[in-house]
């Protein structure tokens, strides 16, 4: 399915990409030859309001079946001057999409499936999902899995990691420049191991033996 675009008006009283989109997949249709069909959106999430993700179950005749993934690409401008303030490109898992920064919560709600694009595309969410979990913390020393060039001219792969708060900046190796290195969460990187010297403590001296 290609690209709908709509006024921010005709979304039907909905005030966000999420709510529009968890109403349009929650739905019942009645079939020709009667029963129903349908889904329920039963949780979702919309990434920076440029990816939806949606764990959606299937409903025929009003009995829940499995859940599924569905992914919409989104795009919002509220202020775009020729009123295409909102448009969406829906696909599910089995279609393989490139985008795979489903959260956990929705990934839980997924029951199994034989479809391999599927499959791939939940190993991709949960290999990123374990990326971004890991620890940063300030002052570690860090080796990029390739190194990167900036606008000063500095190349290299081993930076110390600068943390104030949830802001994540980067010095070089060697201790100078601060960097910004974009989706660095999604990386490949390693920690570089610190050698630390303790100081030597040596036993006190014992006392001599008086003669008597």
């Amino acid at each position: 399915m290609g690209w709908l675009y709509m006024n921010r008006h005709h979304m039907g009283g909905h005030a966000t990409p999420k709510a529009y989109l968890d109403a349009q997949f929650t739905y019942s249709r009645a079939l020709e030859g009667g029963g129903t069909q349908g889904m329920r959106v039963l949780e979702s999430a919309c990434v920076g309001n440029r990816v939806w993700y949606a764990a959606a179950q299937i409903i025929k005749d009003e009995q829940p079946g499995d859940v599924v993934a569905i992914v919409c690409l989104v795009r919002w401008n509220p202020r775009d001057k020729e009123g295409l303030h909102f448009g969406y490109k829906d696909m599910d898992e089995t279609c393989g999409p490139c985008e795979d920064g489903c959260p956990e919560r929705i990934l839980r709600l997924l029951t199994p499936t034989t479809y391999e694009s599927a499959l791939d595309w939940r190993r991709r969410c949960l290999a990123r999902l374990r990326l971004r979990a890991r620890r940063i913390e300030d002052g570690m020393r860090i080796k990029l899995a390739a190194p990167l060039k900036f606008t000063d001219g500095h190349e290299g792969d081993e930076f110390i990691v600068v943390k104030r708060g949830s802001a994540i900046s980067f010095r070089s190796g060697k201790g100078f420049g601060r960097y910004h290195i974009r989706n660095f969460r999604d990386l490949a990187w390693s920690v570089i191991p610190e050698t630390k010297v303790h100081r030597t403590v040596f036993a006190p001296a014992s006392a001599s033996a008086t003669p008597a």
